[in-house]
């Protein structure tokens, strides 16, 4: 009797944390509520199928990122030939993705192709032509590199996005590489599209740039632009009439430093003015450069600048040393939160373009739903009708355990945070055939036993022993496949197997444990001559 007691509570344990978990939420769906009354206030997240929501198609640039690289080799290349002392008349980047370097000399040609070979070794030589003095090098990056880097920041956009979607706070987005440089993005619930569109879309490539106050900017606005500078604009909106002014700013295209390293963004508030802006920290490699970049501009304006918009030009009142910095600007909350969410999560590798985009409305979620309740409930009421009329007593036991399990799905899918989809509710309706399939198993065991003239007792303890090798053979190998479902599919895919894995566990539960101790609840109380089977 200890032994039946302790399987007896345990087991009413089970099931009233299972019901815990599921009233509050089933409550709250039926109440159109956005927060359940009862504890736990937990609810079921929806997938897009079921709530709405966004659905995306990103293409991200990936000959930019080839671009970017081999812009940056060219800064290098330069830097090393003036530390070399070598005369040139130009390092540039060509048609793109190819470097042109002009030697002043013939006689630098074999030094500088030791230089190439000993700290550039990743690019190829193209091309090279000698016109007196002068020597022109062609070289490029060789498409096993350029293929490399175009998958490389496919993978890192990727990442890059889920970062801010997730901090963003949107449950349960599906985020997918499509093909060799899309990615497919699905955000459930999501109400603020115009938002998510700009937060997932930034570049987010912050660099320092300093003021150039030398020269005239009317006249470079004018088409007079000196060598080595740009004009970027600061985009400020008046509050009272929300119009958003241009003030340009003339800047040397000499990046000082990057956000590479940036370690953490935060949203304050001034506390003079009240406003939010956006403390940025850096790494210990980067508090040094930020240090020796403000030491030596002391009384000049270093602009901060993200995506080639300028946000604040503060003049340098002494060298900071502290590794932080403040990104100022005339932000709402929500503008400041973003920003600060896109610099922590870093910069895209390159640009994306939104190349599909579409709302999937709450009324066709609300509609997917009835339906596949509709298919639950019609599915479930002709098993349970089945039951009854074949099995009696014994179906009515099955019957019971048929409504512990989905009892049990939707407190597993409340417990682990997954997701229901539509996929996800075709696993639970065929969940309910698979459970009532260990009761039919065990039931016929137990026919067979009585036929051979067994007390009720007996063949209900055999019929139990014998079938459970077959159900949890059964069991266990879908539960393979089910999980190697989850592992390697996605989107509508894995909500299936999600539902398919947890229904399985409640049905052996179900099947083996509930069932067994309700039979061994009749037979001990009652002196029973014969099983209503």
């Amino acid at each position: 009797m200890k032994t039946n007691s302790w399987k007896f509570f345990s087991v009413l344990a089970v099931i009233i944390i299972a019901v815990i978990m599921v009233v509050p939420s089933i409550g709250m769906y039926v109440k159109k509520k956005d927060k359940p009354d009862m504890w736990p206030y937990k609810k079921i997240n929806l997938g897009l199928d079921l709530q709405g929501g966004m659905h995306l198609v990103l293409e991200v640039e990936t000959k930019k990122a080839v671009e970017n690289r081999v812009e940056l080799l060219v800064h290098e290349i330069k830097g090393l030939m003036k530390e070399k002392h070598y005369r040139h008349k130009g390092v540039t980047r060509v048609e793109n993705d190819k470097i042109s370097v002009t030697l002043e000399g013939k006689e630098q040609i074999d030094q500088f192709k030791t230089l190439i070979d000993k700290e550039f070794q990743i690019l190829r030589k193209l091309d090279e032509k000698i016109d007196g003095e002068q020597v022109v090098m062609m070289f490029d990056l060789p498409v096993e590199e350029a293929n490399y880097i175009k998958k490389l920041a496919a993978d890192q956009a990727i990442e890059t996005i889920r970062n801010r979607i997730d901090e963003f706070g949107v449950s349960e987005p599906d985020i997918r590489r499509q093909g060799e440089n899309r990615i497919q993005i699905q955000l459930p619930g999501i109400k603020d599209t115009k938002r998510a569109i700009t937060l997932i879309g930034k570049t987010a490539q912050l660099e320092f740039k300093l003021v150039d106050d030398e020269n005239d900017l009317g006249a470079a606005l004018k088409g007079d632009l000196p060598p080595g500078t740009e004009i970027l604009y600061e985009h400020k909106e008046d509050p009272k009439t929300n119009r958003v002014s241009q003030i340009p700013y003339l800047l040397k295209k000499r990046v000082q430093m990057t956000g590479d390293s940036l370690t953490d963004a935060r949203v304050r508030v001034d506390p003079q003015n009240n406003k939010p802006y956006v403390g940025i920290e850096f790494d210990n490699k980067g508090a040094r450069l930020f240090a020796t970049v403000t030491g030596e501009n002391i009384k000049r304006r270093l602009a901060i600048v993200l995506d080639n918009k300028v946000y604040s030009a503060p003049v340098i009142q002494s060298k900071i040393s502290g590794g932080s910095a403040q990104i100022t600007g005339n932000f709402s909350m929500d503008e400041a939160h973003d920003l600060a969410i896109v610099l922590r999560a870093g910069a895209l590798p390159a640009p994306v373009t939104i190349i599909e985009q579409r709302i999937v409305g709450p009324t066709l979620g609300m509609d997917s739903i009835n339906k596949g309740m509709l298919s639950v409930t019609v599915g479930g009421l002709l098993v349970v009708l089945f039951m009854a009329f074949y099995y009696r007593g014994a179906g009515l036991i099955a019957d019971f355990g048929v409504m512990l399990n989905i009892v049990f799905i939707l407190a597993g899918l409340i417990m682990f945070d997954a997701t229901l989809t539509l996929p996800g509710i075709a696993g639970i309706i065929l969940t309910i055939g698979m459970s009532v399939d260990a009761n039919v198993l065990i039931y016929e065991r137990i026919r067979e036993e009585l036929r051979t003239g067994k007390t009720p007792r007996a063949a209900v303890i055999s019929g139990f022993d014998r079938a459970t090798i077959t159900i949890l053979d059964s069991n266990l190998t879908t539960m393979i496949v089910a999980i190697v479902l989850f592992q390697f599919g996605s989107g509508p895919v894995k909500g299936f197997a999600v539902t398919l894995t947890i229904g399985l566990i409640a049905s052996l539960f179900t099947a083996l444990v509930v069932a067994k101790m309700i039979f061994d609840f009749f037979l001990d109380k009652r002196d029973i001559q014969s099983l209503s089977i």
